[in-house]
């Protein structure tokens, strides 16, 4: 048995857009930036409310596009599951998996971000 849910919508950018994109967002969701920003972290984190979905922005080396992160306490089983559902493994990077639903959409399977343990998550069997 593990638990999984949505957790996060990335906004992944170019190294020229990734400004503007973070300065869009931020002000289009009402969402400040969270923490702070360094060179060799790609990421930046919108703050939203306590209980709903983080969005970021993510500074990437292809072109730019959206996708989903699915956290879980079992970052393996989450992973086999979503692939005998049709998904296919890309990359393992930093223990997280890097993945493509059946139309080439990628999205993340990471480990848990929030301090709740995972409540209101999905449970699956198996």
């Amino acid at each position: 048995m593990h638990r999984s849910r949505l957790t996060a919508i990335m906004i992944d950018c170019t190294e020229d857009a990734i400004e503007a994109a973070t300065q869009f967002w931020s002000q289009a969701l009402g969402m400040p930036e969270m923490g702070s920003r360094g060179p060799d972290n790609p990421y930046v984190i919108l703050r939203g409310r306590l209980d709903s979905v983080a969005v970021g922005t993510q500074r990437i080396g292809s072109a730019s596009r959206l996708h989903f992160d699915i956290e879980t306490d079992d970052v393996e089983a989450e992973a086999e599951r979503l692939e005998n559902l049709g998904a296919r493994r890309v990359e393992y990077l930093d223990s997280l998996w890097i993945m493509e639903d059946p139309a080439g959409m990628p999205f993340c399977v990471v480990s848990p971000h929030r301090d709740d343990s995972l409540e209101n998550a999905n449970v699956w069997n198996g």
